[in-house]
């Protein structure tokens, strides 16, 4: 193996590592940005011993070996002036003694643990848009460019939140905890928007080589589950298990067998997970049953019900899903939320409805580099025959999109405008 192959080898193994690391650790040390800290350290330590070593059997279980001896080695250098510090030393201690399969340890604990971390993340005491920013860098592993792109800003700002997180979180001394009652409830929307923002990569992912991540789509498709067993009586909790049960039941369609994208409407329907679909129709039953009918994620979850209901493309009411649309939009007054609605009155109604809606929204600082509008703007131009300007449109999309596959299926597009 070469020193290139070893480090690509270890930037793979610590992206699905990283989040199990900083759990465990932050349950040992009660710090989370420690917990950060230390498995950074290991990660530096991966990288110059590998290349020379060679990858070892098991990667996890190395990297959280290396972590718990950093942890020791910085409690060991800290002045033992508290008692608690030095309770804690002792604990780690017994705990290398006890608990010598590590990767055991950490499969055991990652359910709740994980769950535990976000809501620790989510504290009110930090500014309401670092909380999903701080769970989805420091305990889900996503990139600074990721996260960007979910809350469309820019990457210095989404680093600059982060930053002043952690730095909060350092000095007011917040414990590793299980909020509950109020406190649980204060924090809930924040940590069902990490979990949300955590499918959406999964499901269309930022960055690389692969434009889906079955991995994240199912790591939130379990802590979503774990929340409703949490607070089972909350509305938003159901919606949004329903929308990523309906929406990854679409998985084995979305891409062929090269990888390449598929779209919704050329999808082969036969393909979907029908059990699947029944789950996410339960759970968007069971929100409308508790009054949540109105909710941000059961609303959305509703729109994906209607392409579920129907066999075929043709069949899809979209004069409901628009209406479905304008609904959300008055909750959340989101150009993101207009751009989609945009599609379906452009289905619904005809291409040339649907642009005027994309025409009043064009100059939302949200969409200035957001590669869907002008992919949106060049399929309803392609509908009304205007091809040249769907090519420059599509050819737009493909320099703003971050994915490869994505970028492709763009330039193909515009290739096929060209043709026409």
């Amino acid at each position: 193996m070469t020193a290139a192959d070893a480090h690509r080898a270890v930037l793979a193994i610590w992206r699905i590592e990283q989040p199990r690391l900083i759990t465990s650790l932050a349950r040992m040390l009660r710090d989370v940005p420690l917990a950060e800290e230390l498995t950074q350290e290991a990660l530096l330590a991966a990288l110059e011993h590998w290349p020379a070593a060679g990858v070892p059997e098991r990667p996890g279980a190395w990297l959280m070996t290396t972590a718990r001896r950093l942890a020791l080695n910085h409690l060991r250098r800290v002045p033992m002036l508290e008692r608690s510090h030095a309770m804690l030393l002792r604990e780690l201690v017994q705990d290398q003694m006890l608990l010598p399969d590590y990767e055991a340890t950490l499969d055991d604990d990652i359910g709740d643990e994980m769950l535990r971390l976000i809501f620790t993340a989510c504290h009110p005491l930090l500014p309401y848009d670092a909380r999903p920013a701080l769970a989805l860098r420091m305990i889900c592993g996503l990139t600074t460019a990721e996260i960007a792109r979910a809350f469309l800003v820019s990457e210095a700002t989404v680093a600059q939140r982060i930053v002043r997180a952690k730095r909060t979180l350092t000095e007011s001394g917040l414990t590793y905890e299980t909020p509950r009652g109020e406190e649980l409830t204060e924090r809930l929307s924040s940590v069902l928007e990490v979990i949300y923002l955590i499918f959406n990569e999964g499901y269309t992912a930022a960055r690389g080589d692969d434009w889906q991540r079955p991995d994240l789509c199912g790591e939130a498709l379990r802590l979503g589950r774990v929340t409703i067993a949490i607070v089972p009586h909350e509305p938003e909790a159901h919606g949004l298990l329903a929308l990523m049960e309906l929406n990854a039941s679409r998985t084995a369609a979305r891409t062929d067998a090269g990888g390449e994208p598929i779209l919704l409407l050329d999808q082969d329907r036969a393909l979907w997970d029908q059990l699947q679909i029944q789950r996410g129709m339960r759970s968007l039953a069971r929100a409308e049953e508790l009054g949540g009918a109105g909710g941000f994620y059961a609303l959305q979850a509703a729109i994906v019900a209607c392409h579920a209901r129907a066999a075929r493309a043709a069949e899809t009411d979209w004069l409901r899903i628009a209406l479905l649309y304008a609904q959300l939009s008055t909750v959340t007054r989101s150009p993101i939320v207009e751009l989609n609605r945009a599609i379906a009155v452009g289905m619904a109604e005809g291409p040339a409805s649907g642009l005027a809606i994309l025409d009043r929204i064009a100059d939302a600082p949200e969409l200035r580099s957001y590669h869907l509008l002008p992919s949106v703007r060049g399929d309803l131009l392609r509908r009304l025959g205007r091809h040249e300007e769907a090519r420059a449109a599509f050819e737009t999309a493909a320099a703003l999109a971050g994915n490869n596959r994505e970028r492709e299926l763009l330039l193909r597009r515009a290739r096929e405008m060209g043709e026409s």
